[in-house]
């Protein structure tokens, strides 16, 4: 009796653990990005003097503010790839925002995302900072379709977030680079790869202050 009692009551705790270690991995998969995560993750340097008078600052500063208010497609190849190799290094976030197939329409699903992006770029702590918007697609159809598709994503997000969060036009600065950064490159069809990364040029818009 006494063993048997034992035995159910293992059997309870076993089950108990296996429960809660099956909750916990739900909630570690299921993470959202909320609009403090999004600042950490896109909060720059400091703007010391120092730093404002280094030679390569002051170039990166001329060229980001060579390209405010610029349309998207008159970005040509050499400045996309400029525009890239600046942002390597700076702070960045993939926000997997994703688009009806074929589409620059944000899906329903995406909307919470975008809203918890404008909060952050809205926010103080980044407010006046420059920010690259790029569109991606996946890698289904050809080169000029996707290469169009992507910078009208990019133009998606930053109109909404110009509209909605009162964002300066000149504070984001937009690209589209078609399906040539596959999130998935060995499922080049995959959802995941229809997105948008933000990018915060660590370049301060004196302009829009």
């Amino acid at each position: 009796m006494t063993s048997s009692v034992r035995f159910f009551g293992i059997q309870a705790i076993l089950v108990s653990a296996a429960l809660s270690m099956t909750a916990s991995l739900a909630v570690a998969g299921d993470v959202t990005l909320n609009k403090n995560m999004i600042i950490e993750k896109l909060k720059g340097e400091p703007v010391t003097r120092s730093l404002s008078a280094d030679p390569k600052r002051q170039e990166e500063t001329t060229f980001i503010n060579s390209l405010r208010n610029r349309t998207t497609r008159s970005l040509s190849m050499d400045e996309r790839n400029q525009l890239e190799s600046l942002t390597l290094s700076k702070p960045q976030i993939d926000m997997e925002i994703k688009f009806d197939y074929n589409s620059a329409s944000i899906s329903h699903s995406s909307m919470p995302a975008v809203q918890q992006l404008g909060e952050a770029l809205s926010d103080p702590k980044l407010q006046g900072s420059t920010f690259v918007v790029s569109g991606h697609t996946d890698g289904v159809g050809g080169e000029t379709f996707n290469q169009d598709l992507s910078e009208r994503r990019a133009d998606t997000i930053k109109r909404y977030l110009v509209d909605n969060y009162h964002i300066a036009s000149g504070d984001l600065l937009t690209v589209g680079y078609g399906k040539t950064h596959l999130k998935d490159p060995d499922h080049p069809d995959a959802a995941v790869n229809r997105r948008v990364q933000v990018v915060n040029t660590e370049t301060q818009n004196t302009a829009s202050k």
